[in-house]
């Protein structure tokens, strides 16, 4: 043997029915010689087993349901034994021997007559390639080959662009490109039904290779290196697997492959490589598909893979991506390149389209706005829409803009004006500001008093020398003057609203004793309400004020300076109105009144009440809600007492004083916007 032998790479198609061949090296004269053919009959079905004197490539292919070929290429077939023999086991009604060619080159071709349209599978052991037939199926009770030859004349002609997912253009100029190697879908296996049997009797199913020869066996074998070694066969169509009404009734039917949004519908195929160069498996695809294919001279290096019953067009999409390789199309021509050939061309073809639209003519647009402002609007279209060599002018007094740029750009101006000058809609912002105040009060108090003298005019003396006189007193404050009380215990209730008074004495005023017993019981309910109320457009800020300037006066350097401090009801706010029609708003709120009674200072300056409230929030249109609130409670108990006194028991109260306090008041801010329709 000798090691300058090229290998063929074997293809068969079955939808497309034709046979291609594809030589990787050069062929010589054939080394390899089918040695016998024989049939084997085993539990799962009868087999043909087709010896060699090394491994063989090979192309099955199915005619019509009774017959199969298989075509060998360089290889010899003198001194063929055939010992095959008819048996009711076995399908196989007779093997012949018969020259054939494909393009031109030609074949040694075994045809095997079947007695029964039985599914099969082709696979290569070592030297031997074997047909597994399965068990024959019932016999159909209508004519298969009329009616699959009628369904295949019915089936619509397959396009190889729109098979391969790419789209076509009508020109060469601006050919569409899709970068295969973006795609990042893992292999998947399609299956497909059994194909119609055309009327002209063309090859309609192709079998699958399945070559377990280890590359090392196969080279010492054959003496050739591993890169030699290319086996290519199109996956068979499992056409007799089929019961003979469905063979009948239907032509095929493909499922197709998806990953990740790509859907893949080629016919399947089972690809085994090693070292092959990349360009002659590229050709392969060519001859499969049926494309026009051009590839780059870029495209170089050698590619190892092993796919089993892979649509064909997933199979190239997955060997373009694991050579950094995209394609475009350009009518019905697909072009193959490397990725960064394909990035540099589209970079380079639209600068030279950027520099082209930059040579044209200028051209002038004016338009009048109606709702937008110019000069807002002229910043935005400077950056967003203009070319290089774009201007924007804005006339104030007429709220126009004059563009100034290529016809293509003030297109794109245009249609941006007409979607930003537009009327925007209103919001009707209404708040309410409640405050309710409660207050209880009650408060009751005793005063004691009382007052004894000792004196001789009284008729009472003290029968001593001295004192011979004196007095007993109960007071508070001075002992005498204007701000002394006559009284003891004084625990009473300031501006009492209700008071019992009893006094007790002597005639002669020697002694003189009186009670005084005052309470005080209030009780208030307020409630105050704001309400105010704007309007203003959508995404504008809008404010209302309402109250009152406090002057305040200071004095620096015998100078008397005035200033104005603002206690008012204010409301500020911004609205946004959605597309689903709510509106988000920011809000501040603020309401600040002077309390005139806590005034201080010889100018009499009052303190403010504040409150204040500052947030966003999304509400629906008409909705009310609560943006805030404040609460606050207010409890005292006071006691004052006698001391000793005010703890007798029971008659404790008589010296003591009671007070109670109860306030509460309490804040909240409603907001309610209204979207103005029309």
């Amino acid at each position: 043997m000798t090691l300058t032998r090229g290998v063929a790479v074997s293809v068969a198609v079955a939808a497309l029915g034709v046979i291609a061949w594809t030589d990787v090296g050069s062929a010589g004269a054939p080394d390899a010689r089918l040695k016998a053919i024989s049939t084997r009959i085993g539990a799962t079905g009868a087999s043909l087993v087709i010896e060699a004197t090394e491994p063989v490539p090979y192309v099955a292919t199915r005619p019509d349901p009774l017959t199969v070929f298989l075509d060998f290429r360089n290889v010899a077939t003198e001194g063929l034994v055939n010992s095959v023999k008819t048996d009711v086991r076995s399908p196989v009604a007779r093997v012949s021997l018969e020259p054939a060619d494909s393009l031109g080159v030609p074949l040694s071709r075994l045809r095997i007559v079947l007695t029964d349209p039985v599914g099969y599978r082709v696979r290569s052991d070592r030297n031997r390639v074997v047909i597994d037939f399965e068990r024959p199926l019932p016999k159909p009770t209508m004519d298969p080959l009329r009616e699959a030859a009628g369904a295949h004349r019915d089936a619509p002609p397959v396009d190889p662009i729109a098979a391969l997912g790419l789209g076509s253009t009508s020109s060469g100029t601006q050919p569409s490109a899709r970068n295969v190697a973006a795609d990042a879908a893992a292999p998947t296996t399609a299956s497909a039904g059994p194909p119609s049997v055309p009327a002209t009797g063309a090859p309609t199913e192709a079998s699958t290779s399945e070559t377990s020869t280890p590359v090392g066996a196969a080279s010492k074998a054959r003496g050739v290196t591993p890169a030699q070694l290319l086996a290519l066969t199109a996956q068979r169509a499992q056409t007799a697997a089929q019961p003979a009404q469905t063979l009948a009734g239907q032509g095929v039917q493909t499922q197709p492959s998806s990953r990740n949004g790509r859907t893949y519908s080629g016919n399947p195929v089972s690809l085994d490589f090693q070292q092959a160069d990349l360009r002659a498996v590229l050709r392969v695809f060519s001859e499969i598909s049926g494309l026009n294919m051009v590839i780059d001279p870029a495209v170089q290096g050698t590619v190892d893979v092993a796919l089993r019953d892979v649509p064909w067009d997933q199979a190239l999409d997955i060997i373009l991506r694991a050579n950094k390789l995209g394609y475009i199309v350009d009518g019905t021509v697909v072009r193959i390149a490397p990725l960064t050939v394909l990035a540099d061309e589209e970079g380079q073809r639209r600068k030279l389209a950027d520099e082209q639209a930059l040579a044209g003519e200028l051209r002038v647009l004016t338009r009048t706005l109606s709702y937008a402002k110019a000069d807002e609007l002229q910043g935005l279209l400077t950056k967003s829409s203009l070319s290089q060599r774009g201007t924007v002018q804005v006339d104030p007094r007429t709220n126009t803009l004059i563009v100034t740029d290529l016809q293509e750009r003030l297109n794109t101006v245009s249609d941006l004006l007409v979607t930003l000058d537009r009327a925007q809609p209103q919001v009707e912002i209404e708040a309410r500001i409640v405050q309710t105040n409660k207050n209880y009060a009650r408060q009751l108090g005793v005063q004691w008093g009382f007052n004894g003298r000792v004196d001789p005019s009284l008729g009472n003396t003290t029968n001593l020398a001295f004192p011979n006189s004196g007095s007993l007193n109960g007071r508070v404050g001075p002992t005498q003057g204007p701000g002394s009380q006559p009284t003891a215990v004084n625990l009473g209730v300031g501006q009492a609203t209700s008071a019992v008074g009893l006094a007790l004495g002597s005639v002669n005023g020697a002694f003189n004793l009186d009670v005084a017993l005052t309470a005080l019981e209030s009780t208030g309910n307020g409630r105050i309400l704001s309400t105010p109320r704007v309007t203003t457009l959508n995404n504008v800020e809008a404010e209302v004020t309402q109250g009152v300037q406090i002057p305040l006066q200071t004095i620096a350097n015998n100078t008397v300076t005035v200033t104005f401090k603002d206690a008012a009801l204010t409301l500020k706010v911004t609205p946004q109105i959605t597309a689903a029609d709510t509106v988000i708003m920011k809000v501040m709120l603020e309401n600040a009144t002077p309390d005139f009674s806590r005034a201080a200072g010889p100018a009499a300056i009052p303190p403010i009440n504040t409150q204040r409230a500052l947030t966003t929030l999304l509400v629906n249109d008409g909705q009310t809600t609560v943006i805030g609130g404040i609460f606050q409670a207010n409890q005292q108990n006071a006691t004052d007492r006698t001391p000793g006194l005010g703890q007798i028991p029971i008659l404790s109260w008589l010296f003591k004083r009671d007070r109670i306090d109860d306030a509460s008041t309490e804040l909240l801010i409603f907001i309610t916007p209204r979207i103005v329709k029309g």
